[in-house]
């Protein structure tokens, strides 16, 4: 199982950071050692000092595709979740400075939250138009809607498809939107679909 991430798909997150809007899908990989156990608290680890929240839809594949047409991407996919790229942006910042790839700072132990449920894509009436946030300490932080993806999933997935094989399991990060911000001890995160809680968690 890998887990394959979208940078810059939303214009006001791209705003936000000062980056450079890109004409093709931003991708990059964490492994499967990057998921946060289930129910486990959020250790920051010591290799950098300045932490922050990503949330985003989740999507699972289903079965094995490669060279996926966009209009069959549809069925590579039944379930949605929730969770956070956790970035370590100091660090982030000076690995893009020199142009050196970004795993140190986004693939590390646990920088991968996940929802523990993911909701069947039939439970939505419009997968355009789905709703999801996060709030920080009680306060909401983030809030994204799928209408504000410069690329939709099905996109995504044709996308990414012809470059890496997807398989049964793999985890889809489809980008955040605007409103990501420090990480700091004890702060406590929630993450939800529509009015659904999805995840909860603390930071140690």
């Amino acid at each position: 199982m890998k887990i394959i991430c979208v940078g810059r798909n939303y214009a006001k997150h791209i705003e936000e950071l000062k980056n450079e809007r890109p004409t093709d899908p931003v991708l990059f990989m964490k492994p499967d050692s990057a998921i946060l156990p289930d129910k486990n608290p959020l250790y920051l680890p010591p290799i950098a000092n300045d932490f922050h929240y990503e949330v985003e839809l989740v999507v699972k594949i289903n079965k094995i595709g490669k060279f996926i047409p966009q209009e069959f991407a549809y069925k590579y996919y039944d379930e949605i979740g929730l969770g956070i790229d956790v970035t370590a942006r100091d660090l982030q910042s000076e690995l893009k400075a020199k142009g050196l790839p970004w795993e140190k700072a986004k693939a590390f132990h646990n920088s991968a939250v996940v929802s523990k449920d993911f909701i069947p894509k039939t439970a939505f009436s419009n997968l355009q138009n789905i709703n999801f946030s996060l709030k920080k300490n009680g306060k909401v932080v983030q809030n994204g809607n799928t209408s504000q993806m410069l690329w939709k999933i099905d996109e995504l997935i044709a996308y990414m498809s012809q470059f890496f094989m997807l398989k049964k399991g793999d985890l889809i990060f489809t980008g955040t939107p605007a409103g990501v911000g420090k990480m700091d001890i004890n702060d406590e995160f929630t993450g939800f679909i529509e009015d659904r809680e999805m995840f909860k968690i603390r930071v140690k």
